[in-house]
């Protein structure tokens, strides 16, 4: 039986989904479509695929996210390798060192490279066009899938059908182009023989680093450094930062797969490519959001407390009140507890540009939700003014936050479920159910959960600053240097 190791990569950051999607807690996070979020949607793909042992997958993300990919991970019951990469290198890096960490856990598994936050709706029929790869990848093979296009769309890449290869429904890359213009995008779908490019890779791990050494030696060399310079740190493989910082940001297609297209050079490894028609979506943009969701009889997405009266082919969504829509067409309406965005479907590219606006105008709603994740659980910003910020927070049973001091603030803290053990300098005590306590500025203080359930609890502080980078941190059992 072949070994598969699924290779997820996590490293965008979703920015036309704002504000579901923010920097810091990007789209492959969210569960836009089903319970699952798309990454572990991603990770369950491969499950019950016939004759193939699919191992645990490896998932390469950026550090932001490792704590949260995690956590979703173990409500999974699931287990992984996490590779960190301590900064964004494109695709070609994050798949040689998955690479790098694939040959060490097997003798040369072959590695299914998949980005986390694509919908594919028609497992059955990827699963089938994967078993047909396995067998081209042994055959030595890079194969890759490209989407059946359905309309002359301009946001995607394209790659040109070869001649079609003996017993496969696969055929040879005659080359890959770049996103085209609609006139262009007309003339391919017309011509037939143009797939979408999917960002779907399948090949063993060693032809990998055989076609990354002959096209980009100096990727692999710095790769390699920064794998060995690397350490296991609890959850978390993290690869050597300086080394790995030399790399050119490349991605696959740029990096190997067009000079194999080109066909230059024959020492390196043939190409193929296998038709997808599977329901797959790359989720860019609000409006692919909603072509891939069940919509009624008047073409509406609804998620959450919405209301809409003659409306049509509309997107909306609710996460903490109730949106109501009258009379609307092909409009986008998506709500958070901090922004709400509103946008026709036909300009949901430009999103992005909002987000920027935000970034060159110091607002934390580009980067941050007000529901913020940490590795113990967590808060989210009820309320605030000049001098006070009301916060409600959630730690898992046995989770704990880390030994710190505020030089600025003071805080009151209110459990109104479960029970904290409180570090407060020399003292340690309980703290349960309908009880308080008090922190000075400038006091040592920790916050754990020793219980079964969630410890729920409303903090309040006040003070003269009350910016997240006032923690001087003593201990911590996640190896963070700040919240």
């Amino acid at each position: 039986m072949h070994t598969l190791i699924p290779v997820i990569l996590s490293g965008g950051s979703g920015t036309r989904l704002w504000p579901l999607s923010r920097e810091k807690h990007p789209k492959q996070l969210l569960s836009l479509i089903s319970d699952d979020s798309l990454l572990q949607a991603t990770v369950r793909r491969m499950d019950g695929l016939d004759d193939i042992d699919v191992t645990d997958p490896v998932v390469v993300c950026n550090e932001e996210y490792r704590f949260v990919i995690a956590e979703q991970l173990r409500v999974m019951e699931r287990k992984g390798t996490i590779l960190l990469e301590p900064s964004g290198r494109n695709t070609a890096p994050a798949l040689t060192i998955a690479a790098l960490t694939a040959l060490q856990q097997g003798d040369d598994p072959i590695l299914l490279v998949m980005p986390s936050d694509h919908v594919i709706v028609d497992i059955e029929v990827f699963k089938k066009a994967v078993q047909q790869g396995v067998q081209l990848a042994l055959q030595g093979r890079i194969v890759t899938f490209g989407i059946t296009p359905d309309k002359p769309e301009t946001g995607y890449g394209y790659i040109q059908t070869g001649n079609k290869l003996e017993s496969s429904d696969a055929y040879s890359i005659a080359r890959f182009v770049e996103k085209p213009d609609s006139a262009t995008a007309q003339a391919y779908l017309e011509a037939g023989t143009f797939l979408w490019n999917s960002g779907l890779f399948l090949m063993h791990a060693s032809i990998w680093l055989q076609a990354i050494e002959l096209c980009h030696p100096d990727i692999l060399s710095a790769c390699r450094t920064a794998w060995n310079g690397g350490s296991v740190d609890g959850n978390f493989t993290r690869v050597e930062k300086t080394a790995f910082e030399q790399c050119a940001s490349k991605s696959i297609d740029y990096a190997v797969m067009e000079h194999i297209a080109l066909g230059q050079n024959p020492q390196l490894p043939a190409g193929a490519v296998i038709p997808l028609t599977a329901g797959w979506s790359d989720v860019g943009a609000w409006d692919s959001l909603w072509h891939v969701l069940p919509k009624d009889q008047s073409g509406n997405v609804s998620q959450g407390d919405v209301l809409l009266h003659e409306c049509n082919n509309t997107l909306a969504i609710s996460q903490s009140r109730l949106v109501t829509c009258v009379g609307i067409k092909d409009m986008i309406v998506v709500e958070t507890p901090d922004a709400i965005l509103v946008a026709h479907k036909d300009q949901t590219q430009d999103v992005k540009k909002i987000v920027d606006s935000l970034k060159e105008t110091g607002r934390s709603e580009s980067h941050l939700h007000r529901k913020v994740f940490r590795p113990w659980g967590w808060y989210d910003g009820v309320d605030s003014g000049e001098r006070f910020q009301v916060k409600r927070i959630v730690v898992k049973p046995g989770a704990a936050l880390s030994l710190q001091m505020h030089h600025h603030r003071t805080e009151h803290w209110i459990v109104v479920r479960g029970t904290a053990r409180v570090t407060r300098g020399d003292e340690n005590f309980l703290v349960t159910e309908n009880e308080s306590t008090y922190i000075p500025v400038g006091t040592q203080h920790r916050l754990e959960n020793p219980g079964r359930v969630p410890l729920e609890m409303i903090e309040v502080q006040s003070g003269s600053y009350l910016g997240e980078d006032d923690i001087v941190r003593f201990e911590d059992v996640y190896g963070r240097d700040k919240n």
